[in-house]
């Protein structure tokens, strides 16, 4: 059936963010410019935590995987967007379609999971700072992000598959900017109950274990901060907590909106207007959050368009 299906639907049709002709160019130039910022932004914090010596520690190694995860997963779904807006029907293979899929959610996948292992780092070196190097050794945080990558793949092929591998209906207009397990699942004809039910586990367990986790870790921050007996103390770890709790606090909100609310409050407006913030905006928001609100960054920044403006001068 599914290789019967794949030669009869060989593309869909993405609707993309919105269908009103005078809207469109205001929203390509917008959304170009978000996406320009956000592969500057991002592309800046993998190469300065890469190359800048003085940044070389686990909170960075992190903050650099969840810079590479959003452009791994905005990079996915963005050009294709940005067509939206110029094409007057704007077609995504079947294939390009699955590989669009697959790629979207092993990247949004692991970085829940290198957020969460971001919290960890946070904990240990605020609540046991002496082991802090022991415990944070560079194997560990290795494995810290090799793990999510491995679980992602796995689960992000488990769904890709058994999408594509079903039945479609013949209808192959997808509600949406970029192809998404939900908009695609309303289109099978086969197995659309049990997929359903595979994505909402998945989804279920994604946004509850990793928001456990950092849940968990701040709790232990907090009271660890609570008995500090220096303000400044006080002030020196929240200030580096700040920004990745800003983070995963806009990450997670969008997230669990699209996929925990009930299915009777589901549209694919509202969805898509999730969609859009964690897809575009996040990632042009998390460089610009820990650049500004880190003054290791802002230095390392600094020092390297001091370096470049000198070797031009």
């Amino acid at each position: 059936m599914g290789k019967h299906n794949r030669t009869v639907l060989s593309e869909f049709i993405l609707m993309g963010i919105t269908d009103r002709p005078e809207l469109q160019a205001p929203l390509f130039g917008l959304f170009l410019i978000i996406y320009v910022i956000s592969v500057v932004g991002n592309l800046g914090i993998v190469i300065l935590t890469k190359r800048d010596s003085r940044i070389q520690t686990p909170m960075y190694f992190f903050l650099r995987h969840v810079a590479f995860t959003d452009l791994g997963y905005s990079g996915t779904m963005g050009p294709k967007m940005l067509v939206n807006f110029v094409a007057d029907q704007n077609k995504i293979s079947y294939y390009f379609c699955a590989t669009q899929l697959s790629f979207f959610l092993v990247f949004i996948i692991s970085e829940l999971f290198i957020l969460a292992a971001m919290s960890y780092d946070r904990y240990v070196g605020i609540c046991n700072p002496l082991l802090y190097p022991v415990v944070m050794s560079q194997r560990v945080c290795q494995v810290l992000v090799a793990m999510p990558y491995f679980y992602s793949i796995f689960e992000s092929l488990l769904i890709t598959v058994k999408i594509f591998d079903s039945s479609f209906c013949g209808y192959n207009v997808i509600r949406h900017f970029y192809c998404d397990s939900l908009p695609l699942l309303s289109l099978l004809c086969s197995n659309a109950s049990e997929i359903g039910l595979i994505i909402l586990i998945s989804a279920g367990f994604n946004l509850i274990f990793s928001p456990l986790i950092v849940l968990v870790s701040y709790l232990l921050i907090l009271a660890s901060i609570l008995r500090m007996s220096s303000a400044e103390s006080r002030q020196k770890a929240f200030s580096t907590c700040g920004s990745h709790l800003t983070v995963v606090t806009v990450i997670y909100g969008a997230l669990i909106f699209m996929y925990v609310q009930p299915e009777s409050n589901h549209s694919f407006d509202t969805d898509k207007m999730a969609s859009i913030f964690y897809t575009v905006i996040i990632p042009m928001l998390n460089p610009l959050i820990y650049s500004l609100r880190n003054k290791d960054v802002k230095r390392a920044l600094q020092s390297t368009w001091n370096r470049i403006c000198n070797s031009f001068s």
